[in-house]
């Protein structure tokens, strides 16, 4: 599934990137919720969530990189198709969270930091819906990615599976090019949050098709 990261898109042609988006079959539009206190960056928010629910028929993939999200999540319009991500760094309420976005209908993702370890979510296993991976520290778009992202896919999706939670998704995030992509999707990952690196230059619609070919081998 692929995940345009919407912070990397231009505000000025949004009607027309959200279409060729419908039109070429993208899953989920990531949106990136930062307060400039757990990310040092300030981003994207409620009214443009409700802006986009409101014009496109494509899912939302609400990442908030927020302090204490708890508070945040009845004021997004999630729905169900949706995710919603959360950080297990955020939060010493993670299972509040996650009962919060199910109540809603849409899918609960536990977020890790590059430097959090894949222990962080054993006690998360059996009713998180995926997990969203962080291949850089968040906060500013075009960084590269981390060593040892690729054996941290790998490590979550050993966890998932031998905890019985195979149907559990794996999303990455940051520096995703084409040939990350090949790497982390060997790994286990199936949702690609794109942005600078291999979508948000030049063609989109060409971008789509080529990560698709390249990626998905379709």
């Amino acid at each position: 599934k692929l995940s345009p990261s919407m912070m990397c898109a231009s505000f000025f042609e949004l009607a027309a990137q959200t279409a060729t988006f419908e039109k070429n079959g993208i899953e989920l539009l990531h949106i990136d919720v930062m307060d400039g206190s757990f990310a040092p960056n300030f981003a994207l928010g409620v009214d443009f969530a409700r802006q986009l629910k409101k014009n496109c028929s494509i899912p939302l993939d609400i990442h908030l990189m927020v302090r204490e999200p708890e508070r945040h999540i009845p004021s997004f319009p999630i729905a169900e198709g949706d995710i919603v991500s959360v950080h297990i760094e955020s939060t010493d309420k993670p299972r509040e969270c996650i009962e919060a976005i199910k109540s809603r209908g849409a899918r609960a993702f536990i977020v890790l930091n590059p430097e959090t370890p894949t222990s962080a979510l054993s006690d998360l296993l059996q009713i998180i819906d995926g997990v969203l991976i962080m291949a850089v520290n968040p906060g500013f778009a075009g960084q590269k990615m981390l060593p040892g992202t690729i054996e941290k896919i790998a490590e979550t999706r050993r966890l998932l599976d031998e905890a019985g939670r195979e149907d559990a998704e794996i999303e990455v995030d940051g520096n995703v090019s084409i040939e990350n992509g090949i790497r982390m999707r060997g790994a286990g990952a199936n949702i690609f949050v794109l942005g600078t690196a291999a979508l948000f230059r030049g063609d989109l619609e060409a971008n789509i098709h080529a990560f698709r070919d390249e990626v998905f081998g379709s």
